[in-house]
């Protein structure tokens, strides 16, 4: 739609420093024509866009001209306030509270009716996540080094890293930085840091990456699985995998297939389905869990 389009212009100039009617073409999968003729309507409209030719040449909008909030809908002030709501459930400070009110306070006439999403990122360990997660903005704002015990299954280790993005991705919470002790890129996890303070060492911003969130690399597989549960803890296969990673065995239980990520997190996965599963492969998985049985067995016996 043509005012769709008008109003992602307006965005795009707002938003660079200057830009071209090719890459607006391109963008908008709209013809070079299409595009000029769009900013002479911007023009029209009074919106202070100036074009110049030649090399470096371009599109580019008046310095100092601001976008006044009655450009957006009902709807977009609506998704606004849904994401800043879902940021509040997890902030340790009134900061993104303050911010709703200042953006409700004189747009009412955009705010009405009933929210129709709402979103709730905080977890069962919103009283540790939040502190961390706002002495995490606080170093990342003032580019301060951050230091933390870190715990993973190679043992814990004290870190420090150039923080750059806070991240929320499955669930979890990350810190995307520099690590200083692996001179690389890395995401940590805040649930397995400890101790996490700003230091006074400032650091200078590097080219930053953006990190790597696909499901391959945060849940490596590799681990070729093949399970049978039963019937009755079909929901959770489903909740976890989808309803694709199963088919009904001869005897009625249900055929699971996947790829896992890790074994250890896999025997742990199995044993919380006690009786209701059993493991066909890996064989290293399941002489683990045979093992492990054969153990907790022991530290049952005799009352």
């Amino acid at each position: 739609m043509k005012i769709d389009r008008l109003i992602g212009i307006l965005s795009v100039l707002l938003q660079e420093e200057k830009t071209t009617a090719p890459e607006l073409a391109e963008r908008f999968e709209v013809s070079k024509r299409t595009i000029n003729r769009d900013i002479e309507v911007l023009c029209k409209a009074g919106i202070p866009i100036q074009t110049s030719q030649g090399v470096g040449g371009g599109i580019s909008i008046m310095d100092g001209y601001r976008m006044d909030r009655t450009i957006l809908t009902s709807k977009d002030m609506q998704m606004i306030l849904a994401g800043l709501r879902s940021l509040d459930s997890v902030s340790g400070s009134r900061y993104y509270g303050q911010l709703m009110e200042k953006i409700q306070a004189g747009s009412s006439e955009f705010v009405s009716g009933r929210d129709s999403v709402l979103i709730d990122l905080s977890s069962w360990y919103r009283e540790s996540l939040a502190p961390k997660i706002e002495v995490i903005q606080s170093a990342i704002e003032s580019r301060h080094i951050l230091k933390f015990t870190y715990y993973s299954q190679k043992g814990e280790s004290v870190r420090k890293i150039e923080p750059y993005y806070v991240v929320f991705k499955w669930s979890s919470w990350y810190v995307w930085g520099w690590c200083l002790k692996r001179k690389d890129f890395r995401l940590f996890k805040l649930n397995r840091m400890d101790k996490v303070t700003m230091t006074d060492t400032a650091f200078n911003c590097r080219t930053v990456p953006t990190p790597d969130l696909s499901t391959e690399k945060i849940f490596p597989g590799g681990i070729k699985v093949k399970a049978l549960f039963t019937k009755d803890v079909k929901w959770r296969l489903v909740e976890e995998f989808g309803p694709e990673c199963y088919t009904e065995a001869k005897d009625g239980r249900l055929l699971f297939t996947a790829d896992y990520t890790d074994m250890d997190n896999l025997v742990t996965w199995i044993l919380t389905f006690g009786e209701k599963s059993e493991l066909l492969e890996p064989k290293e998985a399941r002489d683990r869990i045979r093992n492990t049985i054969e153990a907790m067995k022991k530290n049952y016996e005799g009352g």
